[in-house]
């Protein structure tokens, strides 16, 4: 249930909202994020802020509750892009493998460890992001290199600590999911963000099972801001396998987000 004590305590512009305005305006927050994280990344930013600050969660419940939406909007989109034609999970299982059991190692610290000071640090990490997507655009333009097979012991430790990364926090998961596909496993970016939202579907399933088990998720809101995530996933799949330059609208869209990012993270 919602805390009118928790939201009074986070921003007086809330209190006054009913729990319906409350959850309408957290679930088109939740459709834009899932949005942003089907094309791009970073969209639990929004999430985790709307639970946090405009429903009053605490962050380890926010981070649980998130996941439901994340699951949800994930499942959609490679359905989407599975039917499009963008998803060849066969020959990415290698990758899966490793990046699922990263994600339970680190949902297994998540449900045991706050993730403040961890969001603190956050906002170096996002300009680290902003760069490597700056410097030479062409390459994240490119078709898939399906010439190029990465050496075991190159992506076994990345895809490894990418999934503890998603396990324990999520937020700009995506954005660093695409630089190791696009940039240095050679994956287009719309295979890599089809590939993405697969990957994040399966493991969240397995972290929202530790989460629940350790009473970290607030059902009734996890459902509701689903919808909003969904839809917002599915739409987005359906124009990213139907528009031919979605490749390139899916990289500014990833520019724009880390600008609007660090610019929140530095400055405000």
């Amino acid at each position: 249930m919602l805390s009118r004590k928790h939201i009074s305590q986070h921003s007086y512009l809330w209190k006054d909202m009913t729990d319906i305005q409350l959850y309408l305006l957290a679930s088109l927050g939740a459709l834009f994020a899932g949005a942003i994280n089907t094309l791009a990344g970073n969209g639990s930013a929004i999430t985790l802020t709307i639970l946090t600050e405009l429903l009053g969660l605490p962050p380890n419940m926010a981070n649980g509750t998130n996941r439901i939406g994340i699951f949800t909007q994930s499942s959609a989109a490679s359905w989407v892009f599975y039917k499009g034609g963008q998803l060849d999970i066969a020959k990415r299982k290698n990758y899966l493998f490793w990046i699922v059991i990263g994600a339970i190692a680190g949902a297994v610290v998540a449900v045991n460890v706050s993730n403040e000071q961890f969001r603190a640090f956050f906002r170096f990490m996002l300009v680290f992001m902003l760069v490597a997507v700056l410097v030479k655009p062409k390459r994240w333009l490119r078709p898939t290199d399906h010439d190029f097979t990465p050496p075991w012991y190159l992506y076994v430790p990345l895809l490894f600590g990418l999934g503890f990364y998603g396990g324990f926090i999520q937020m700009g998961m995506g954005v660093f999911f695409l630089i190791i596909t696009v940039l240095i496993l050679r994956i287009n970016i719309i295979e890599s963000n089809a590939l993405k939202g697969f990957v994040i579907a399966v493991y969240t399933a397995v972290v929202i099972a530790m989460f629940a088990y350790n009473n970290l998720i607030d059902w009734k809101i996890g459902c509701i801001m689903a919808i909003g995530q969904t839809l917002g996933g599915w739409l987005t799949a359906r124009f990213a396998t139907k528009v031919a330059w979605a490749d390139k609208a899916a990289y500014y869209l990833l520019i724009i987000v880390l600008i609007a990012a660090v610019t929140k993270m530095w400055f405000f």
